[in-house]
């Protein structure tokens, strides 16, 4: 018995070191079956691949959608000369004093198939020469077709074809809370997504534009991103990326967006009438405070304080007065200085509005008939 055991031990360790030489040296001959046929080794397996819908939590459908019509918009602008650039003592004594050419760095969104862009009017304000890149690499000339400081908003027009166009979002429907996707170039390392929720809404006296009132979210913005989409889980456009409030030149957390509500009213005055033409009253407006209050004899809880009426302007032509208390224009409610300025620049010039005037204790209905907003200059404007 002892010795049917050695044998046996003996047969297995040869079989053992027999199938490891031949697993080294001729690994192919293990891979066939005792029929012949041929086995699929690991590395010649197919790999399976996930489909179906997206993980829980995953943006990957809103930021597909939204990202194809998300462009990079590249800007130059010349070198200045000066008036003596071309004297050679001046140069001889003085060197060459020409600055240098400045490049720009932005975002835009592609909001109709015939080549109209959204972006902010510090992305090209100044410049020679646009050229804008598309997701698909195509790089295209943009021409401007107008702008509007007061918004910080400009429209481009680019001619291409098989433009994506990106789909306009209600923006007054969001909600502080709602999560958003930012989208946009920044610091030039390629279209880039991030996500964030609306921190805040209404955002004014930033002292950014003469219109405020901005999504705040914590969205990354960098810079790069101005101009770009701001969208909601759906790939809609709630808003277009403008500004950034850092220490450090990068995102802290608190970025700013112009709500699309606003982009559409630009859009639709530049591309008609080449202009945005808003709507003025002449009157110095001022917050309710309790020192305003008891100076003016004011009783109002709620509403706007007129402090100053611009003599023979539209506000003093309907009968408005210092000390009047304006609470609402053209059925919207009116709570601080920035809607009523928001308020009376969406009227349309020379087409009478409705507004609700409290004067002490009583309450009037006035019709104003607006004018055309002046240029703005350096002094502070009459709204």
């Amino acid at each position: 018995m002892r010795r049917f055991w050695l044998l046996f031990s003996q047969a297995v360790t040869v079989l053992l070191a027999a199938y490891f030489v031949v697993g080294t040296l001729k690994p192919e001959w293990l891979n066939r079956t005792a029929s012949g046929g041929a086995r699929i080794s690991l590395s010649e397996a197919p790999i399976a691949t996930v489909s179906g819908p997206p993980p829980a939590g995953s943006f990957r459908q809103a930021a597909k959608i939204a990202a194809a019509a998300v462009v990079s918009i590249n800007t130059m602008k010349a070198a200045e000369r000066t008036p003596r650039s071309n004297d050679p003592w001046f140069r001889f004594f003085f060197g060459d004093a020409d600055s240098q050419p400045q490049s720009g760095l932005g975002s835009g969104v592609i909001i109709s198939a015939d080549g109209y862009i959204l972006t902010n009017n510090h992305v090209v304000e100044g410049a020679d020469d646009i050229e804008v890149v598309l997701q698909d690499s195509r790089k295209v000339r943009g021409k401007v077709i107008g702008t509007d400081p007061d918004t910080d908003l400009a429209i481009l027009k680019i001619s291409a074809d098989r433009l994506p166009v990106i789909t306009l979002g209600n923006s007054d429907a969001l909600q502080v809370g709602d999560q958003v996707l930012a989208i946009g170039n920044p610091f030039g390392v390629g279209q880039t997504v991030t996500s964030g929720i609306v921190s805040a809404l209404g955002r004014n006296q930033l002292g950014i534009n003469t219109f405020e009132n901005f999504i705040q979210t914590d969205a990354a913005i960098n810079p790069g991103n101005s101009g770009g989409a701001l969208v909601d889980v759906n790939g809609q456009l709630m808003g277009i990326n403008t500004a950034i409030y850092s220490r450090s030149g990068g995102s802290m957390g608190i970025g700013f967006a112009i709500p699309v509500s606003t982009a559409k009213l630009v859009l639709e005055s530049i591309v008609k009438d080449g202009v945005v033409r808003r709507g003025w009253i002449g009157v110095e407006p001022a917050d309710l405070s309790p020192e305003l209050m008891e100076t003016f004899g004011v009783k109002a809880k709620r509403g706007v304080l007129i402090t100053g009426v611009l003599q023979n302007g539209p506000a003093a032509q309907a009968g408005i007065r210092p000390g009047d208390v304006i609470v609402q224009v053209a059925d919207k409610e009116i709570a601080n200085v920035s809607e009523l300025l928001s308020s009376v620049a969406a009227l349309k010039p020379g087409a009478p509005a409705k507004f609700r005037v409290m004067r002490k204790d009583d309450t009037s209905e006035l019709n104003v008939t607006p004018g055309l907003r002046p240029k703005p200059s350096r002094t502070p404007p009459q709204r």
